[in-house]
């Protein structure tokens, strides 16, 4: 290991080691003492926006002349707008309830002794994400609510920005006498540095990884820090017999184009057999007008002859794509059991949607769809934190232990058992 290599390595488990003993206090705070220091942070953003959207501006500038596509530096852009909305969504994670020393369950055994299972901050929880600034603000904030110290690893195009955002909620945070390592950037700007951070097992307690599909199948493959997997979204819509064709072209033309760039945007839609010569002529205008590029199989591109709509043949890429883009793969299926077939297959697990007016339908689609998030007759678009009335989310996740779906601060705990006696000894 070269001298400047383990310089690095230092550097990591040092913040780590810091974020542990910030940790150890956060869990002792009130909620007021959290709110306090969250509508501080939302102020000292609200009032330094301008320092902010300068060190942004350098990031964008590198971003555009490495040619880098307008939708990501869409995503990396912060205006002062997108500056005051990071602020309010602060304001209102300090409005929602305190999740820490929430009681699960309790009761009193036969011998008389108290068991209470109690919610309790997981403690040291490290983020690893891409060019989102925003995630810097939005993971800060909901690590503090739940009592969690932050680390936090954006990428490295985002670094002027996120460095610029977590300095001003580090000042927030000591001037309402709370720790400011609570709110830490993990040092380093090579690959290296991430790695040290999935290796601090002991020290960092969870890694959640936010970003594309290699990102995260990274740090679950080298990590030997727990990791809560977040969501590639190959997310479908299910079209059935029964289903109201007003309804199912706004639902598909809404889970499809109205975001294309985030996880719970549809990537396949799949029609039924038995509606399709109904459904289809619509919803391919309709597909048309929005500027969607139809992915289709062999029965669906029959239906496309002579409408103009823009159509590729279907591949298994396609089917397994999370295009972030104004593309969809489609195809038309002869019963909810062969969509359902479909769906085990390329699901990412992240969320599918059914229209159809058949209560049994609906019933059966939800009983054999294995996906975090299910939807009868409503877009896959409302797979999200907010939506759900969490308030605000950390990431989706698309796995089955501890957390599953958005996770909002709930999720940022475990649990504890207290067990209160009188003397009781075990015979």
């Amino acid at each position: 290991m070269s001298e400047t290599t383990n310089e690095e390595k230092e550097q990591v488990l040092a913040t780590a080691r810091a974020a542990r003993d910030a940790a150890s206090l956060l869990r002792l705070l009130t909620r007021e003492q959290k709110d306090k220091a969250l509508l501080a942070m939302a102020d000292a953003l609200d009032l330094r926006s301008d320092e902010i959207t300068a060190a942004n501006a350098g990031d964008v500038a590198r971003a555009q002349a490495a040619g880098t596509s307008a939708a990501l530096v869409d995503r990396l852009t912060l205006t002062p707008s997108r500056i005051a909305d990071i602020a309010q969504a602060l304001r209102e994670v300090a409005a929602l309830p305190d999740p820490v020393g929430e009681v699960i369950r309790g009761y009193t055994l036969p011998n008389g002794l108290q068991v209470r299972q109690i919610r309790v901050p997981l403690g040291v929880v490290g983020m690893i994400y891409e060019a989102r600034p925003n995630v810097t603000v939005d993971a800060a904030g909901l690590c503090l609510k739940s009592g969690n110290a932050a680390l936090l690893r954006g990428s490295s195009s985002a670094a002027e920005s996120n460095a610029a955002l977590t300095a001003v909620m580090r000042d927030a945070l000591t001037s309402t006498g709370l720790p400011a390592d609570a709110i830490q950037l993990v040092p380093g700007v090579t690959h290296d540095s991430v790695k040290y951070l999935m290796t601090a097992r002991g020290l960092v307690d969870v890694l959640i990884p936010r970003g594309g599909a290699d990102l995260i199948r990274s740090v679950v493959d080298n990590s030997t820090v727990p990791v809560i997997e977040t969501g590639v979204g190959n997310c479908h819509v299910y079209i059935d017999k029964d289903a109201d064709i007003d309804k199912a072209i706004a639902i598909l033309m809404n889970s499809k184009a109205q975001r294309v760039s985030v996880c719970n945007a549809a990537e396949t839609v799949l029609v039924h057999r038995e509606i399709a010569d109904a459904f289809l002529p619509r919803a391919l205008i309709a597909l048309k007008e929005a500027g969607v590029t139809i992915h289709g199989d062999s029965r669906f591109a029959l239906h496309a002859t002579g409408t103009g709509v823009e159509f590729a043949d279907v591949t298994d890429d396609d089917w397994a794509a999370e295009y972030y883009s104004l593309d969809i793969a489609a195809g038309i299926v002869d019963s909810i059991d062969g969509a359902l077939a479909h769906i085990r297959r390329w699901s990412s697990g992240h969320t599918e949607a059914i229209v159809t007016d058949s209560q049994s339908a609906a019933q059966r689609f939800v009983a054999g769809v294995d996906s975090a998030a299910v939807m009868v007759n409503a877009s896959t678009r409302f797979t999200d934190g907010g939506e759900f009335g969490f308030g605000a989310e950390i990431g989706i996740s698309t796995q089955k232990l501890h957390a599953r779906g958005p996770m909002g601060l709930t999720e940022l705990t475990t649990t504890t058992y207290v067990v209160t006696g009188d003397g009781h000894v075990r015979g």
